[in-house]
């Protein structure tokens, strides 16, 4: 990938819509101390800049096929375990397997939906601000939880889990209890620098490892048929 087509593909983006105040904001606010430190100029400037590049929404390709569970969110692979749910995800109990992304303040961070299927558990939990790369931060910390019943051949439950970082203090989430999402939409994002877990059945053929990079939308992380071959096209854009 060249310099340009980098520019193109990561920089003019659209802007995630809750951005707008948060980038007016670091205007406003820089245009104000600039004014009675004139120094400040392109310190002002250059936070601006980040806030902007910080909620871009950048379009992906979404792979297509029954069963891929994608990347709800870009960043880097924490862990693969088994553990056991929250009572808040309405998973049954025992072990389930979880994936979990960490973005850092440079990733973009519009969250989208992993599988297609029907909302039919949303909890909001109020909780810490510890590092979100901490294990404890999945109990700990401010989360939002979005439980699907997942869409074709294997029917089963599928949950996401945002969780709020050590600087983010707002979990936004546009979908409802009832609501159907399609794999890859646009369902929320966290502001500025979180994780999210996802959690299927402890069966589930996982497809990336601990250490990878993801791309939400586009990065294929399990798939729910067990099928072994890797998906056409590798696992990362």
């Amino acid at each position: 990938m060249n310099i340009y087509r980098a520019i193109r593909e990561e920089v003019l983006v659209p802007i995630h819509p809750a951005g707008w105040p948060f980038i007016a904001l670091f205007a406003v606010i820089s245009l104000a101390i600039t004014y009675l430190w004139e120094p400040f100029l392109p310190i002002g400037v250059a936070l601006t800049l980040w806030c902007v590049y910080f909620f871009r929404n950048p379009p992906r390709i979404v792979p297509q096929s029954e069963g891929w569970i994608i990347a709800p969110a870009d960043g880097r692979v924490l862990s693969i375990d088994e553990a056991e749910p929250e009572p808040e995800m309405g998973l049954k109990e025992g072990k389930w397997r979880r994936v979990a992304i960490f973005m850092n303040v440079f990733d973009v961070h519009v969250n989208r939906a992993p599988i297609a299927g029907q909302i039919t558990h949303k909890h909001y939990t109020p909780g810490k601000y510890v590092n979100a790369s901490l294990d404890k931060a999945s109990t700990d910390n401010e989360r939002l939880a979005l439980t699907v019943d997942a869409e074709g051949p294997v029917k089963t439950q599928i949950a996401f889990v945002q969780i709020a970082g050590l600087v983010a203090r707002r979990i936004l989430c546009h979908s409802q209890i009832g609501d159907r999402l399609s794999v890859g939409q646009v369902y929320g994002l966290i502001r500025f620098g979180s994780r999210v877990d996802i959690w299927m059945p402890a069966e589930t053929n996982v497809l990336v490892l601990p250490g990878q990079k993801c791309v939400a939308g586009e990065t294929v992380i399990a798939d729910l048929a067990n099928r072994q071959q890797e998906p056409s096209g590798g696992l990362e854009r």
